[in-house]
């Protein structure tokens, strides 16, 4: 029996992810590697993104996620298509200052503080809350979900549904239709699963809403059910 060299590319790959999952589960992680509060610079767990493969300088991924996006990269290259991170790694203090800027924007300050929290979090994720605190989740190409409706964007999207799975990625927040709750729809986001995974299931056991603090509105977090909404809202 003969097998082609896409097959067994595929199934390398696949024990690859197999066996990054399951050391990802045998690993324990810190509240504070669950909220963000970490510095990636001075992490082991962590390399900083290539220059040649984002557009911000000095962002960083933990670094199996980081493997598995440039193998990823290569192979969607030979096709033909361009993945380019745009945002990767936040921390909270990243996070806090996307976050409070919101707060105090005139299109958000007109609402009550309790919507004002379900307005901005349609795209925005409360300090604490966000996957991209873990290192796991990268943002491609565009933050503009209508980007990848057509031309390149839409190549690009095609080739990511298709393929990114093999690398371990999925869209994390895909369109609603399933009911899923929480954030609105992002094709841009990306998430690496063999590790992003057991990273949820440590924060759903780990994090509560007594630790969601230091943040403008963060007393609106029980009320909007922010963990039971956006943190478990994914596909």
């Amino acid at each position: 029996m003969t097998y082609s060299k896409k097959y067994l590319k595929r199934s390398a790959l696949a024990l690859t992810f197999f066996l990054a999952s399951l050391l990802a589960f045998s690993q324990t992680f810190s509240k504070e590697q669950l909220l963000g509060k970490i510095k990636p610079a001075s992490d082991t767990s962590f390399v900083r993104i290539d220059k040649s493969l984002t557009t911000k300088p000095d962002i960083y991924l933990r670094k199996e996620a980081y493997n598995a996006f440039v193998e990823m990269h290569n192979a969607a290259k030979k096709e033909g298509v361009n993945i380019v991170i745009i945002s990767a790694t936040r921390t909270f203090d990243a996070q806090k200052v996307i976050w409070e800027k919101k707060w105090i924007r005139a299109d958000y300050s007109k609402f009550s503080p309790a919507q004002r929290v379900r307005e901005i979090m349609k795209y925005s994720s409360m300090p604490g809350t966000s996957r991209h605190h873990w290192g796991t989740d990268i943002d491609i190409n565009s933050l503009e979900n209508n980007y990848f409706l057509s031309g390149e964007g839409k190549k690009t999207y095609e080739w990511m549904v298709k393929n990114a799975g093999m690398y371990g990625f999925y869209q994390t927040y895909t369109n609603k239709k399933k009911s899923r709750t929480g954030y609105e729809e992002e094709k841009w986001h990306w998430s690496y699963l063999p590790l992003a995974r057991p990273m949820l299931e440590a924060y759903l056991q780990n994090i509560s809403y007594g630790d969601l603090i230091g943040f403008s509105g963060s007393e609106f977090a029980i009320e909007n059910r922010v963990i039971e909404e956006y943190v478990k809202g994914i596909e």
